[in-house]
């Protein structure tokens, strides 16, 4: 899969999300074989104001890539000067964002609010094109509501605008991430334009993301929420699509063993303190299903330290063990 000029191994892509996708997340996204990565979404109104915080969350440094930097915010001079920032830090792609549903997003006209106001969204997209060399994609969703569904109109806009591809999530912003993504929308978007359409939603299982490609012709997939804590996914839908096989599922201790990994990793590269609390519910993902995870949980959540995470998985991994 080709993304203007940049030329992807495949066309499995790890989503942006906010408070997951940060470096840690990204390099077990690069290691599970993802064709591209994406950091969290990044304000550029915190980058106008020079925030350290939020240039650490593109910090690339050690990533193989290709990695996507989606960008959000509403005025197009700020948002293009954001994207020159992003890429002399090293993207290789960026990412506007149109999508995202948060209440505090889209009261400042940002996300998905600007598929409410086309003409700006126009002016973003021409804006950020025009400053840089690296290939600009936009992620949108299926409209505002039910009764505004524009995803074919913006997509339209954004191939006329010098965008290389186009992500659609198959639900509006007033679904948030309830009910069931509409994948026909994404059928539609993709017999519009003839830039790459990237497919989003509902994509739990490797299945779904070939009956996905298989339904609507799009040319990628995207994976979000169900990669919380199961980086497996990313690595089994890469396999099927490419060879038509899939390795099995991680066992309990694949995710305890991951889960540990995953720690070290956020502890390296944000702190003890820090660590603690962002892991605590990435943790929780990694342990959904397992026996007595709720307990498990509910210490995790008292922890102060790594060296206490450390202490509860492993006597949780030996529990287990115990217990086969």
């Amino acid at each position: 899969m080709r993304i203007g000029s940049v030329e992807l191994s495949n066309s499995v892509i790890s989503a942006p999300m906010s408070g997951v996708s940060d470096k840690a997340f990204r390099l077990l996204a690069e290691e599970a074989g993802c064709g591209l990565v994406c950091t969290e979404m990044i304000s550029v109104n915190a980058l106008a104001f020079d925030s350290e915080r939020t240039k650490t969350m593109f910090d690339l440094s050690g990533e193989r890539g290709p990695t996507c930097v989606q960008i959000f915010g509403s005025k197009p001079d700020r948002m293009g000067a954001a994207a020159q920032i992003a890429v002399e830090a090293g993207a290789d792609v960026i990412d506007i964002n149109m999508g995202c549903p948060a209440p505090k997003v889209v009261k400042n006209l940002e996300g998905c609010a600007l598929m409410t106001d086309l003409p700006l969204a126009e002016k973003i997209i021409k804006e950020v094109v025009r400053v840089v060399k690296v290939p600009v994609t936009v992620k949108m969703r299926k409209g505002w509501d039910d009764s505004s569904v524009n995803a074919v109109e913006l997509a339209n806009i954004a191939e006329e605008s010098g965008a290389s591809a186009v992500t659609v999530h198959g639900r509006t912003r007033m679904q948030f991430y309830s009910g069931t993504a509409d994948w026909a929308i994404i059928a539609r978007v993709k017999k519009s334009v003839q830039i790459p359409v990237i497919g989003n939603g509902d994509i739990i299982e490797p299945d779904n993301a070939k009956a996905m490609i298989d339904e609507t012709g799009c040319d990628g997939v995207m994976i979000g929420r169900g990669a919380m804590g199961n980086p497996w996914l990313l690595k089994r839908t890469v396999e099927l699509l490419k060879h038509g096989s899939i390795s099995p599922k991680p066992s309990a201790f694949d995710k305890i063993n991951m889960a540990l990994r995953h720690l070290k990793m956020v502890t390296a590269y944000k702190g003890d303190r820090r660590a603690v609390r962002e892991m605590r519910k990435h943790i929780a993902w990694y342990m959904k299903g397992l026996r007595d995870s709720a307990r498990i949980r509910e210490s995790v959540n008292k922890a102060g330290t790594p060296e206490e995470l450390v202490k509860m998985l492993t006597e949780y991994s030996e529990t287990l063990c115990l217990a086969e």
